[in-house]
C-alpha cells in the first residue's frame, strides 16, 4: 500500500479515481471508483482486471490466443504513485492514475505495453545508461460527424470560416482556435504535462505539440495523457481532435517524432558527442541499430492499415531508414545542435501509434546497435522521398516482426505473438469493410 499517493488522494480532496492502463492500441482502459474503495482496493492488494484486456483489439472484440490461452484469470493493478494526476475536465476533483498489472504471483504481466517500455528501459539501466526521449505529436481539429461512411470536414474556429488551405506555421489560423488552445494548456499545466512548442502543421487545421525532453517512460505516460487531454477538450468545443495517421484525403499524415538521446547515468554525459561536438562510436551505433531494426519494428510504429496512408508519395511522409543532418526527407534525422543536445530524431512513428510502443521498439533498436556495434551507412543530403526501404502495408510489416530475432527478445516473445494476434484480428476485420472507392471503380466497371 502506498502511503504517499493516499496523502496525495487526500491533500487534493479527491473523491474519484479512474485506475488506467494502456491496452495494445494505446486505448485508456481500466475501472472508475469512489476514493474509498480505492484506498481499501490498496490496502487488499489492488484492483484486478482480466487479463484478456491486453489482448482487445481496436474494436473492443477479444480474439481466440494462444497466448493468453483462456478467457480466465485476473491480474493485479499496482498505481505508480509517480503517474498519478488529476482530471482537470471534471467538476468533482477526480484523480487519474496509471498503473503496472502483476499475476498474482508477483510477475509483471509481460505483455502490457507499459511494461514493455519499462523492461526496454531497465535494460538500459542495467549498462549504466539511462534514454532519454522528447515526442512531437501532430493531430487534426474536426468537425463532429456521427456517420463514418462521410469524410472528415475541417471544423469553423472564431472566424467562422472552416480552414481549407494548408497554413503550415500559420499563426493566425492557431490563434483561430485559441480558446481551444488555452483550454488544453490550462489542462496540461493542471496536470503537470510538460509540453513545449505548439505550431500549425501543413495540414488543414492540423497541429503539432512537441513536449519537453525527458525520461522515456514519463514521456510516454505525459504523451499518452495528452493525446486522451486533447480529445476531451475538443468535445467541450464541439469538435474533435483526431491522431489517426491519415484522417483526410488530400491531406498529410499525422506524426509521433521522436527525438532520442542517451546518457550515461554516472556522468550525466549525452554519450553521442564528446565535450567538442565530435560524435562518438556510440551514435553511429545507434543510428546503425536504429537502421537495423526498425523496419523489423514498423508494425509498432504503424500499427492500423490506415497508418500506411500516411507513407504515400505525396507528403513529405518518411518511406526509409536512411539518415543525414537535417534532412527531413529520410526516416532518421539529426538535427543541429550542441554536443550536448546531439540526438536522432525518429521520424517513422505516426500518431496514431502506443506512445509505449513506439518509444520501446525504437529504444529497442537503439539499445542493439550499441550492444552490436552495427555500423551506420553514410548520411545523405539529397531527397530521398522515392526510397522505401520499410514495410508498405500492415501484413508485410507484421511478417517482418515475426523475423525479427532480437528485437523479439529485447521486446519480449510474448508480447510480440499477442501483438501479433491483435493486429491480424484488425487486419482480418477490416478486409470485410468495402469502400467507397472499390464501388466507384469496380462495381460496375470489372
Amino acid at each position: 500500500m502506498s502511503e504517499q499517493l493516499i496523502a496525495w488522494l487526500k491533500e487534493k480532496q479527491v473523491t474519484e479515481v479512474e485506475c488506467l492502463i494502456s491496452d495494445m492500441a494505446g486505448i485508456p482502459r481500466g475501472k472508475i471508483l469512489p476514493v474509498g474503495k480505492y484506498i481499501s482496493g490498496l490496502e487488499s492488494g489492488g484492483q484486478r482486471l482480466p487479463e484478456y484486456v491486453f489482448g482487445q483489439t481496436v474494436m473492443g472484440d477479444y480474439e481466440d490466443s494462444e497466448v493468453l490461452h483462456a478467457r480466465v484469470g485476473d491480474v493485479v493493478l499496482r498505481p505508480d504513485e509517480d503517474a498519478a494526476y488529476l482530471v482537470p475536465w471534471y467538476k468533482e476533483p477526480t484523480a487519474q492514475i496509471i498503473h503496472d498489472a502483476y499475476y498474482p504471483d508477483g510477475r509483471r504481466v509481460d505483455v502490457a505495453t507499459r511494461s514493455v517500455l519499462k523492461h526496454v528501459v531497465e535494460l538500459f539501466a542495467a549498462k549504466g545508461l539511462q534514454p532519454v526521449i522528447a515526442p512531437e505529436l501532430e493531430f487534426f481539429l474536426v468537425a463532429q460527424n456521427p456517420d463514418p461512411d462521410y469524410p472528415l470536414q475541417t471544423p469553423a474556429g472564431r472566424s467562422g470560416r472552416a480552414e481549407k488551405a494548408k497554413q503550415a506555421y500559420g499563426i493566425d489560423a492557431v490563434n483561430d482556435f485559441d480558446p481551444f488552445f488555452e483550454e488544453v494548456y490550462d489542462h496540461c499545466d493542471a496536470m503537470g504535462l510538460d509540453i513545449d512548442t505548439l505550431t500549425h502543421e501543413g495540414g488543414a487545421a492540423q497541429m503539432e505539440i512537441n513536449f519537453n525532453h525527458g525520461d522515456a517512460l514519463k514521456l510516454a505516460d505525459q504523451a499518452f495523457l495528452f493525446k486522451r487531454t486533447v480529445r476531451q477538450t475538443a468535445l467541450n468545443h464541439d469538435i474533435h481532435a483526431t491522431f489517426m495517421a491519415k484522417p483526410m484525403q488530400y491531406q498529410p499524415g499525422s506524426s509521433m517524432h521522436l527525438h532520442c538521446s542517451v546518457l550515461d547515468m554516472e556522468t550525466g554525459k549525452n554519450i553521442f558527442a564528446g565535450p567538442d561536438g565530435e560524435e562518438l562510436p556510440s551514435f553511429y551505433h545507434a543510428i546503425g541499430g536504429l537502421q537495423h531494426y526498425l523496419p523489423g519494428g514498423m508494425a509498432l510504429m504503424a500499427p492500423f492499415v490506415n497508418s500506411y496512408r500516411r507513407l504515400s508519395l505525396t507528403y513529405d511522409a518518411p518511406r526509409n531508414v536512411a539518415w543525414g543532418y537535417d534532412n527531413r526527407t529520410v526516416g532518421l534525422r539529426v538535427p543541429m545542435g550542441t554536443s550536448k543536445s546531439k540526438r536522432v530524431e525518429n521520424r517513422i512513428p505516426g500518431a496514431d501509434a502506443n506512445p509505449y510502443l513506439a518509444i520501446a521498439v525504437t529504444l529497442a533498436a537503439i539499445y542493439l546497435g550499441l550492444e552490436e556495434t552495427k555500423d551506420a551507412t553514410k548520411p545523405v543530403s539529397k531527397e530521398q522521398d522515392k526510397l522505401f526501404t520499410l514495410p508498405r502495408n500492415l501484413d508485410a510489416a507484421l511478417d517482418k516482426l515475426e523475423k525479427a530475432g532480437p528485437l523479439q527478445e529485447v521486446l519480449g516473445s510474448r508480447f510480440v505473438s499477442l501483438f501479433g494476434e491483435v493486429k491480424r484480428a484488425e487486419a482480418e476485420a477490416f478486409l470485410d469493410v468495402i469502400s467507397p472507392w472499390e464501388r466507384e471503380y469496380l462495381l460496375l466497371n470489372v
